[in-house]
């Protein structure tokens, strides 16, 4: 076999892209992983230290089954490369009572069987002070709930692939690709041209060029996320503090116990994204963005609302029901894809990356996948 001959070809090696490129590799199978930057790089939707996991998903219950998966993964990969990837630090959920956030989490809890308990505003700030919350707030905790280490986690993905033969190349996009008479597909960049058998494309912003069929139908946009002086750092530390997602009315933001950097993260407004073009390279939150997340803190986190040390944003790939879309090319079942993640599929990677794999090699998934079908936008 030459050297421009694969099994599977993986274009794009973030989050989902590193988890497929490990779970076909340790099946055996001859990989390339594409990526059109550095490996980690902060271009796309998986930098910035930490990812929220929340088996607790209000998003969906129907979400449930792969996030438990998805938890269940990233303790075997962190154990796989000695790595901690998974920290379980609880999860709040945060909104006033009847809005929806709240009671959608506790239908998944309760449709799913997680422990979880609903709190009011003062038990809320009874054990965890650090939150000052309007009148009228509730939230659902959930003692499973955590993060995951993000950037390590890409690296523990690829470093494990490597070990079982994968080959990544960095720096080098897949500019096309076509389906080939026999089945396969080959694969264009500006250093060759690679056939396989099977493609997986996990390109985040940049999806549309690679699926002609998602033009119109996902936007990307900028999301802000920021590390702020605290007051009193022990209110924020891991084992007192938990991940949260907090609805006020100044939008919907998230946040986490301090680590590796001294300020706390809080990222938002979830839903006040502002649309960009991925192919520009300025990735800086706007001040309109900087301004809500400050204001956020300086009410409801007063604690936290010190100057800012680190402020980042990042792209989210939307679609229009704010849902995942994981499906084969329309036409070319060769070709499986995963994206849009609608900025909240990071702790999906591990079990998406498992899904891409068995979808590439058998055509199938144990989960059901019709919520995600992209047929659902043609109804």
């Amino acid at each position: 076999m030459s050297s421009s001959q694969y099994d599977v070809i993986v274009a794009g090696v973030g989050a989902m892209g590193s988890a497929a490129c490990w779970h076909l590799a340790k099946r055996g199978l001859r990989v390339l992983g594409l990526e059109r930057f550095d490996l980690g790089h902060a271009m796309g939707s998986s930098h910035g230290l930490t990812r929220i996991i929340r088996l607790a998903y209000f998003e969906g219950s129907h979400y449930v089954p792969i996030v438990k998966r998805a938890h269940q993964l990233w303790r075997e990969t962190g154990d796989a490369a000695g790595l901690k990837l998974l920290h379980v630090t609880g999860s709040l959920d945060l909104a006033p009572e009847g809005l929806g956030p709240v009671e959608s989490s506790l239908k998944s809890c309760i449709d799913h069987g997680l422990e979880h308990e609903v709190l009011d505003r003062d038990e809320i700030s009874r054990r965890f002070p650090a939150f000052q919350l309007p009148e009228g707030h509730i939230g659902l905790w959930q003692a499973d709930g955590g993060f995951v280490a993000s950037e390590k986690a890409i690296y523990a993905h690829v470093g494990l692939a490597q070990s079982k033969g994968a080959e990544i190349r960095t720096g080098e996009p897949m500019l096309d690709w076509q389906p080939t008479a026999d089945g396969g597909v080959t694969v264009k960049t500006e250093r060759g041209t690679y056939s396989a058998g099977q493609l997986v494309i996990t390109s985040g912003g940049w999806i549309e060029d690679a699926v002609p069929a998602l033009k119109q139908r996902v936007r990307t946009v900028r999301q802000a996320i920021g590390w702020f002086t605290t007051r009193k750092p022990e209110l924020f530390r891991q084992g007192v503090f938990p991940v949260f997602i907090l609805s006020v009315e100044e939008g919907n933001f998230y946040g986490f116990p301090l680590y590796e950097h001294p300020g706390f993260k809080l990222g938002g407004p979830h839903f006040g994204r502002e649309p960009m073009d991925p192919r520009d390279p300025d990735r800086t939150p706007s001040p309109n963005q900087l301004r809500l997340i400050r204001e956020c803190l300086a009410r409801y986190i007063p604690d936290a609302a010190g100057d800012p040390l680190t402020v980042k944003g990042c792209i989210y790939t939307v679609s229009p029901d704010e849902g995942f879309i994981i499906d084969a090319v329309p036409g070319v079942p060769q070709a499986v894809f995963a994206s849009a993640c609608s900025g909240h599929g990071f702790k999906f990677a591990s079990a998406i990356g498992e899904i891409l794999a068995d979808l590439a090699t058998e055509g199938r998934s144990a989960f059901d996948l019709s919520a995600f079908s992209l047929s659902r936008f043609d109804a």
